[in-house]
């Protein structure tokens, strides 16, 4: 199967036997060397790691691996004896891997019948009661753990002691130390851990005899439970003292432990800071992130209890350090022109009936055992009986932050065991000498003082770190001296686990202690230390400040939607309809008026009959009248007519309480709209960055807030990432200035996203054009980075900061350099202004006005011009005289209309003249023929 990680590199899986064979060396034409390994499932990662290391970097070597992994049983001696066959019939020129103590003799015997090495990676020789030779093919990459625990022991000068182990192995170390230690001086028990229970009981047995001293030779589970059942009984005080053998004991989860004094040691002997050992546990995170492994069975996917499984183990690193040593041997043998002689050596078979060796065999053992390099587990190196030698543990002890380094054991050291920190010893080595203090120039926290050339040392500098450090050294008096870097790099891990920045000068140690704006994370935790944080924070996100919409012309409209304002309208004209209807149906709304005008008719006879005035009804609700009702109800200010039927008077009460609550909601709404200038933000969350595509977004290079993007989890996170990895040109910058200057001259289509303390700041500072939008993206906190060497150092400034934190001043200097030194500030004054209205607040309203007044001037000339025409066609009279009466009449108030006689019909004469009452009494009807004309 082809394994896409890897370009060219095709890697055959096969898990009954495992083979990894190297594709592309046929086209470099390279030749092969044909290896193999027995290994414990669990720990296989490590060396199908180092053989992909070997056949994919870029060195001098002309040669590959074809590796063949068999995993298997270790404590079934055929199985063992099965597998070691299979890889010599392969022609295996090295062979390697894991053993027990069952199966570690079997190796030996194979190796040295057949010639061919075997190294071990689980066990020590020295340890496992193993005399050997120069002529012994058994080589051990496993230090002994024997003696190192012997000088704690004297050391501490323990004489009476209880030695619990948990496996074959375990006990023959005990035998080993026993024999290394006098009976008469020296009283140990020997016990067997359990279960729980069991352990428990045997525990509780040490704690009632007064056998406080105990040495766990245990590994993973068994440890733990040793732990937890120590902390159920008590045994967390100061007058316990556990020494572990595990020497993976520092993924135990120690926080149940870190308060009570008790006393625990362990040993390390992975180099946590080697390029290969980042390598390869940046390769194992992302499995783990994955929740998938390449290979079936590597390390145990789930957590051992109390223990981290997100780390490499020391079983894994040795097997990685096994083919280093193949390959180093592999070199060497290229050297010297032997390769070949070995490439062209024939299979070894266990059927054979005995092997003819040659020198070469003996020489290929002798150039293994010349091995020497640097690797994962400390320096590499063998003695003449193939023994580790020359190599260093990390002698960890629990302080109050964890297991810690409090000391080394180093084999060709004398004395081998030193420690240092103990029982207050040389607890000032750290503090006499002058701390070098490296930092970068980020303002607020570190900033030049001007002009420069007035200042000198320390003084040049300024800013919220400078006041911090200072803080600190009036709790714990030590000299220091601060060098400010050229570059502004923090300190970032590339692809090969090569780190640079501020954080590479305190791997190398040309710093002691790095402070400035430096977040704490995991990856940095691994090769420095940090002080407990002065600082929380978050990323966040940058934008420009938009400039404030003031209220438009017609911004009274606002308060209400403009569906509002259409359905108001609508409810308007169809609540007058509805009034004119039923005012029309309702007898109660027709009133009788008289009629003003009598007629006079012309009888058959000639004479005139006179027509009696008739009665007229009416009704006020025409549609006119409806409408105007209807508007002042809207506008509250009444009409002088109101319906008088029940139907009617329902429509006016419903409408009278539909226009209450409009009004009232439209007048709470409009001051707010009316006095408020909104400020209306393009963006207010990391959702509306990623919905944006007319807005581009970018991060600063090698900083905290790349790690958080390129590594989170979350779906939006890892959208914008992609995003931030494909935009062309690239928005990420490659520091905040530059960052924060594209933001201001970008018209608002770029974002920065940036710590949210260097946000604040910025957003103080002139020319105030920038703001902070949306919640932080994460949560993270600033440390003071100490070197590994400085560990005493870290604790007093530790313990400073905290002081520092519960008397208050951090948030006094943090207040100092972000705001009472802020650049925009808000004017007490600008307040009222903006709750005044202005005159393009209600412009809209004086428009209307201005509308509505020329609309009833053009009404009232169009009805004035109309009614002049009327009457000028009934008075038979020009336009420009009924014109010019009207208009007199509407200045004087007289009537202007000339008075021409009218030639009137006779018959009219007449009938005037007959409706003129005769006397007082009888003004009502005239009698046919009793008047002439």
């Amino acid at each position: 199967m082809i394994d896409t990680k890897y370009r060219n590199i095709q890697c055959r899986i096969i898990y009954q036997p495992l083979l990894i064979s190297i594709s592309f060396s046929h086209f470099l034409n390279t030749d092969k060397c044909i290896i193999g390994g027995i290994l414990d499932g669990r720990y296989r990662f490590g060396f199908e790691n180092g053989i992909i290391y070997h056949n994919t970097r870029k060195n001098s070597t002309q040669h590959n691996f074809v590796a063949y992994a068999l995993p298997t049983d270790l404590r079934n001696t055929f199985n063992v004896t099965r597998e070691l066959c299979k890889l010599y019939r392969q022609k295996s020129l090295l062979t390697g891997g894991h053993s027990s103590l069952v199966s570690l003799r079997t190796f030996r015997a194979y190796a040295n019948n057949f010639l061919i090495p075997y190294v071990t990676a689980s066990l020590s020789k020295t340890d496992m009661g193993i005399r050997s030779d120069e002529r012994d093919f058994l080589v051990s990459i496993m230090p002994s753990l024997v003696q190192p625990l012997e000088d704690l022991i004297r050391y501490h000068k323990w004489e009476k002691f209880a030695y619990i182990y948990s496996g074959e192995e375990a006990l023959q170390r005990y035998q080993t130390l026993s024999s290394r230690l006098s009976p008469k001086k020296y009283d140990i028990e020997l016990r067997q851990v359990g279960d729980k229970l069991k352990t428990r009981e045997l525990l509780k047995s040490f704690r009632d005899s007064g056998r406080h001293r105990i040495v766990c030779d245990t590994v993973g589970n068994d440890s733990v439970v040793i732990l937890s059942q120590a902390s159920v009984l008590g045994m967390i005080t100061q007058s316990y003292h556990f020494i572990f053998l595990d020497l993976d004991i520092s993924d135990a989860n120690m926080d149940f432990f870190l308060y009570g004094g008790m006393n625990v040691t362990g040993f390390q002997l992975m180099n946590k800071t080697n390029e290969n050992y980042l390598i390869l546990q940046k390769k194992w995170s992302k499995i783990r992130a994955n929740k998938t492994s390449r290979l079936n069975g590597t390390q145990d996917l789930n957590p051992l209890y109390g223990y981290s499984d997100n780390s490499i183990k020391t079983l894994t690193a040795l097997a990685y350090d096994v083919t280093r040593v193949f390959a180093k041997t592999t070199e060497l043998l290229e050297r010297y022109g032997c390769l070949p002689i070995f490439r062209a050596r024939e299979a070894r078979p266990c059927s054979s009936t005995g092997i003819t060796g040659s020198r070469h065999d003996y020489d290929l053992l002798k150039y293994t055992k010349q091995v020497q390099f640097r690797s994962i587990t400390g320096l590499i190196a063998f003695d003449a009986n193939g023994e580790r030698t020359n190599h260093t543990l990390q002698v960890l002890g629990l302080r109050p932050t964890g297991l810690e380094e409090v000391g080394i054991w180093d084999q060709s050291a004398n004395p081998r065991l030193k420690l240092y920190g103990v029982n207050g010893q040389n607890r000032s080595r750290d503090l006499n000498k002058t701390i070098i203090v490296t930092t970068v120039l980020e303002s607020p926290f570190v900033m030049m003082k001007h002009p420069k050339e007035s200042y000198t040392g320390n003084d040049r500098y300024e800013g919220y770190c400078v006041d911090l450090l200072a803080q600190i050294n009036e709790h714990h008096k030590f000299k220091f001296e601060i060098r400010a870097r050229n570059d502004s790099k923090y300190g970032a891990m590339d692809a090969n686990g090569n780190w640079d920045g501020m954080i590479l000068e305190l791997i190398k140690g040309d710093a002691d202690i790095a402070l400035a704006p430096l977040t704490i994370n995991s990856d940095r935790e691994r090769v420095i230390d940090f002080t407990k944080p002065y600082m929380s924070l978050g990323v966040s996100i940058m934008i420009k400040k938009p400039q404030n919409t003031r209220p438009s012309v017609f911004s009274f409209l606002h308060p209400l939607s403009y569906e509002i304002w259409l359905s108001i309208i609508f409810a308007y004209l169809g609540v007058s309809v509805v009034l004119f209807l039923v005012s029309r149906f309702s007898p109660d709304e027709w009133y009788t008026v008289e009629q003003g005008t009598l007629s006079c008719a012309p009888s058959t006879e000639g004479d005139i009959d006179r027509v009696e005035p008739r009665d007229k009804k009416e009704n006020n609700f025409g549609i006119q009248n409806s409408l105007w009702f209807s508007m002042g109800a809207l506008m509250q200010q009444g009409c002088e007519v109101s319906p008088r039927c029940l139907s009617g008077r329902i429509v006016g009460g419903v409408w009278w309480f539909f226009t209450l609550i409009i009004i009232s909601s439209y007048t709470a709404n409009l001051a707010a709209f009316l006095t408020v200038e909104r400020m209306s933000s393009p963006i207010n969350s990391a959702e509306d960055l990623v919905n944006r595509k007319d807005i581009s977004y970018g991060i600063q290079r090698s900083g905290a807030t790349e790690q958080f993007f390129s590594s989170s989890n979350t779906d939006i996170y890892q959208r914008m990432w992609q995003r931030i990895n494909t935009t062309v040109p690239s928005p990420m910058t490659d520091s905040a200035e530059e960052g924060i200057s594209r933001v201001r001259h970008s018209n608002g289509k770029y974002v920065f996203m940036l710590e949210s303390t260097m946000n604040e700041y910025q957003n103080q500072q002139k020319p105030c054009d920038t703001m902070k939008v949306g919640s932080n993206l994460d949560s993270k906190s600033y440390g003071i980075g100490v070197t590994r060497e400085r560990s005493l150092l870290r604790d007093e400034l530790t313990l400073a900061i905290l002081q520092l934190g519960e008397d208050g001043v951090l948030d006094t200097l943090k207040k100092k350099w972000w705001y009472d030194k802020g650049e925009c500030g808000v004017q007490s004054d600008s307040v009222d202004q903006a709750n005044a209205l202005s005159l393009s607040n209600v412009a809209g309203i004086f428009y209307i006005l201005i509308v509505g007044m020329g609309v009833a001037m053009f009404v009232a000339i169009s009805e004035f011009y109309w009614r002049s025409r009327a009457q000028s066609n009934k008075e038979k009279v020009s336009l420009s005289h009924a014109l010019k009466a009207k208009i007199r009449m509407s200045v004087t108030g007289e009537k202007g209309m000339p008075t021409y006689p009218i030639m009137r019909p006779v018959n009219q004469m007449a009938c005037e003249k007959a409706l003129l009452p005769r006397d007082k009494e009888s003004p009502a009807l005239i009698k046919r023929g009793q008047t002439s004309v």
